[in-house]
């Protein structure tokens, strides 16, 4: 069953922000100043173009003239200055701030619960570490250090209008009221849509990893069709969202940039009333007038950027939405006694289902071999996770030594309790690397010896160059199992998916690999239970049989039912 990782709300989000800004604060406070510079410095442009038109009109000599287009010239190289300091400045503190995000993102990921990631689609969690995460960086690196400089200018610039004539700056800021609508109608609407685009991007991309990973199934089951089928549905859906943000900013940016007209207009209009008064003189209507045009500047990149803000916002909720999964260990600082397992009243379901395991009662005793059996969906593999601490049972407790096994941080609990399955990942990576234990060459290359691994000669073997195959694999998982030295082993069907040959050399290697440890075998094949110290008979979610092999025999209840059944006797 599939579960979608959560969506971070408006305040994890703003609190991710801030903390991301409070790593870098110098960055930022550097970054803040050189642009407040660099603002102020193209302020003083249209004020002295004003001074300019005043003093033509005023009949002064040229020498006024050229010292004011001087003192002109010498604010725009300081604006150039200070802004092109400023952009690299903020372009190295972008850089910074997205590898955190990026290694923020990592960290998240692999702190996962096994459980939630086993559940959750592969498409979800490849488009938050891809898509998503590239949305934030890009608006790390170029959005922010140029939203921080319009809003700053902005700010300025409308003071300086304030300052130079307030019934223009008035008028001017009468005339901009129409963004502040307009804007405001925009943001109710875009978070949620951009949420409803990136959850179908990862709708889509789980369509598209479970076509390419399913591809021979497909092909043997002639399945293509009904694929097409799904994988057109997911793309029409992620075009019918894209749609629905696209027709949000036909009508936004249109209706911006018709409202940076109506301020211009109403300060010429109320600037040529005081004028003709003689309460402004032209060299200021002419000075508002162009702080104005100079605001459009900042205004289209705050809008521009709002646009992105809201789109990589809902990618920066999605990202963060890692944060809010529950840890699943409570982080014990409690040591086991010793190495006793013990289940007690045990009940678990899978998200709020029908119960898996009912009162589940079980202690495995230090250097037992415990074998599990029952027909398919008894229960046995839900069990098995639940005493390798995988999933958290729902009431009751699964404990070694005294302590909950679920709370046991990751590297103390594989001290304990490793579950070995069908499954066995081999990085791309070297085979020292593969074996995931940093420890000597010749510990490594003695627990592949004890395994039968005769064809791991070469340490630094670049597994992604030569892959495995499914006996090396499993070799490779036992000699994992080896290093990590637990002193319970869980094995559900781990020589399964091998062919014949394999399977006999994986069985040797598990023969060394379990000796003078606890054994929990989860028997698919009742021959594995023939050789157990006592098997656990299981039924419905329950444990229902618990004997040796020859007592559940004379016994002849369902043991014994599901012996001769394998058998073929009567």
């Amino acid at each position: 069953m599939s579960a979608a990782l959560p969506i971070a709300d408006q305040r994890m989000v703003a609190r991710a922000a801030r903390r991301l800004l409070a790593a870098d604060r110098r960055t930022v406070t550097l970054m803040l100043l050189l642009n407040a510079l660099a603002a102020l410095a193209a302020l003083g442009g249209p004020w002295l173009l004003g001074r300019i038109i005043d003093a033509v009109t005023a009949g002064h000599g040229a020498g006024r003239v050229d010292r004011l287009a001087l003192a002109v010239l010498v604010c725009a190289v300081a604006q150039t200055l200070f802004s092109r300091y400023a952009l690299l400045v903020g372009f190295r503190f972008g850089e910074r701030t997205a590898a955190r995000v990026r290694e923020g993102f990592l960290r998240e990921s692999l702190a996962l619960p096994a459980a939630v990631v086993e559940r959750v689609p592969t498409g979800d969690l490849t488009a938050r570490g891809t898509t998503d995460v590239d949305a934030v960086a890009t608006t790390l690196r170029d959005v922010l250090p140029d939203l921080l400089i319009a809003v700053l200018q902005m700010l300025l610039i409308v003071c300086a209008v304030v300052v130079l004539s307030p019934p223009l700056g008035a008028a001017g800021l009468l005339g901009f009221t129409g963004i502040w609508f307009v804007t405001r109608w925009y943001l109710r609407r875009a978070r949620d849509a951009y949420l409803r685009e990136g959850a179908a991007n990862s709708v889509m991309a789980d369509e598209l990893a479970a076509t390419t990973a399913g591809a021979r199934t497909i092909e043997a089951f002639d399945l293509r069709t009904r694929r097409l089928a799904k994988g057109h549905a997911a793309i029409a859906e992620t075009r019918r969202t894209r749609l629905a943000t696209l027709s949000l900013r036909t009508v936004f940016f249109p209706l911006v940039e018709a409202s940076y007209v109506l301020p211009v207009v109403l300060v010429l209009l109320i600037g040529g009333l005081l004028h003709f008064n003689g309460y402004a003189t032209l060299g200021t209507v002419a000075a508002a007038v162009l702080y104005l045009r100079q605001l459009v500047g900042p205004l289209d990149t705050i809008m521009l950027w709002i646009e992105q803000l809201q789109s990589s916002g809902a990618s920066f909720a999605r990202v963060e939405g890692l944060a809010a999964v529950p840890a699943d260990r409570a982080g014990t600082t409690s040591a086991p006694d010793d190495d006793r397992i013990e289940v007690r009243g045990v009940r678990y379901a899978y998200e709020s289902g029908q119960d898996v395991l009912r009162d589940v009662e079980l202690t495995v005793r230090p250097g037992e071999r415990l074998a599990i059996v029952g027909l398919s969906g008894a229960g046995k593999s839900t069990l098995a996770r639940l005493i390798a601490g995988v999933d958290r049972p729902d009431h009751g407790s699964v404990t070694v030594g005294g302590v909950p096994i679920a709370d046991l941080p990751p590297h103390e609990l594989r001290r304990h309790v490793v579950l070995v399955t069908q499954e066995h990942h081999v990085f791309r990576e070297s085979l020292r690397e593969n074996l995931m234990v940093a420890a000597p060459d010749d510990v490594l290359r003695r627990a592949l010896k004890t395994v039968g691994a005769d064809w791991a000669d070469d340490l630094d073997a670049d597994l992604g160059e030569n892959p495995l195959d499914g006996g090396q694999a499993q070799q490779l998982a036992l000699a994992r199992v080896m290093l990590a030295d637990p002193h319970t082993v869980i094995l559900d069907e781990a020589t399964a998916l091998l062919d014949p040959t394999a399977a006999r050399s994986a069985e040797r290697a598990l023969a060394a690999v379990l000796h003078d440890r606890t054994v929990i075998a989860i028997a698919h094949r009742l021959q594995t239970s023939h050789d157990a110290d006592r098997v656990a008979v299981m039924d419905g979610g329950r444990i229902i049989e618990l004997g040796s092999h020859h007592e559940l025999l004379r016994a002849d209840g369902p043991y014994a039912a599901l012996w001769r059944t394998w058998h073929g006797a009567p």
